[in-house]
């Protein structure tokens, strides 16, 4: 039995813990968490991701705790449609449903040490001795900070990020996202009849520990006298179901795999939120990890899994962060307003592309 050890019990984590063979690996995952998330978020399951989910083999009960979503607008803050767009074959879900169906999914073979890593000294690190040492904790990663050295360490991005749910729904003309002068706010259906929203722009708050409330109280300022759908979230959403926090990335990374250690998830490729990948891209590097290990010898796995991964998730980190610029342009914000709002008289006329 060969020895794995997993640093990090979220989505890629469980998925890569859930999908190893257990006649061949020994795996023990490491996880300061004992109980899911307190505050619900969504997550969008684009069809990659419900390719990785079904080979894990809980695609069918995701179905059932998701909801479908049938397109999206993209609006200005008063509430304008610029464009609006059909999103086929995805699925939303709760982050705290889909940690559940993947803990679930974990064999029993595996063992659990709830404990904070906060080392992992030597280049295949203490924890997993002579076997293979797994990085699924997050954009803060231990595994990475301690194999990758010092310039592998998280930057900070300018932006607040806000998530949270509402108990309500709102009418349909009401959902999409708002782009305005430095500032984002999204609305979506979530399941059992409530409604999931997020909102970002610059902000100084943090970077560690934010006062939830005092950022509630910040974005509505910030989008008061904005679109009424706005407004309606803000005034139900409260501090317990809201999660604040500073936005953090990884840096471009040359290698996912070094030494007796390997990254997966946001410890690899921490993106901004802005196109909606980040736990579709954990979910594809676990299932994808898992596979090679399953069938290949330990060394050959770790090359073919930098060879599939290591282009495509950073290619798509940098282009979130090139769409955070453009959703959150400031100075530039009357020039993209201005296309966009030529794109949209476009379509009306038939003269532009459909979307």
């Amino acid at each position: 039995m060969y020895p794995i050890t997993i640093v990090g019990g979220g989505i890629a984590g469980l998925a890569l813990a859930a999908s190893l063979n257990p006649e061949r690996f020994q795996v023990t995952v490491h996880e300061q968490r004992r109980e899911l998330p307190s505050v619900e978020t969504s997550l969008a399951m684009w069809p990659e991701a419900q390719q990785a989910l079904d080979v894990v083999g809980i695609l069918p009960a995701i179905r059932a705790a998701g909801s479908g979503f049938e397109g999206m607008a993209l609006r200005d803050v008063s509430g304008r449609v610029w464009l609006r767009t059909r999103i086929d074959g995805v699925i939303g879900v709760s982050r705290a449903d889909l940690l559940r169906l993947l803990d679930a999914a974990v064999p029993e073979s595996v063992s659990r040490v709830h404990a904070t890593v906060t080392s992992v000294p030597g280049a295949a690190g203490s924890l997993a001795g002579q076997g293979l040492l797994v990085g699924a904790d997050g954009v803060h990663s231990v595994v990475r900070r301690e194999c990758w050295g010092p310039r592998s360490k998280a930057r900070l991005s300018p932006y607040l990020a806000l998530r949270g749910i509402i108990g309500e729904t709102l009418p349909p003309d009401s959902g999409g996202e708002y782009w305005g002068r430095g500032e984002l706010f999204g609305i979506a259906p979530a399941s059992r009849n409530r409604t999931y929203w997020y909102a970002s722009f610059r902000s100084d708050m943090g970077p560690g520990s934010i006062d939830t409330a005092a950022a509630l109280d910040l974005t509505r300022a910030r989008f008061s006298g904005k679109a009424s759908g706005i407004g309606r979230v803000l005034a139900s959403a409260t501090p317990s179901e809201t999660l604040a926090q500073r936005i953090w990335t990884t840096p471009v990374l040359g290698t996912y795999a070094r030494g007796g250690a390997v990254l997966v998830g946001d410890a690899a490729h921490a993106m901004t939120p802005n196109l909606g990948r980040g736990a579709c891209e954990a979910l594809l590097d676990s299932v994808t990890l898992a596979g090679l290990l399953n069938s290949q010898p330990v060394t050959e796995a770790l090359r073919a899994y930098n060879k599939r991964r290591l282009l495509r998730s950073q290619a798509l980190r940098a282009a979130s962060s090139a769409m955070a610029r453009l959703v959150l342009a400031e100075a530039a914000q009357p020039v993209r307003d201005g296309i966009l709002g030529l794109a949209r008289r476009l379509s009306r006329t038939g003269a532009g592309p459909s979307v």
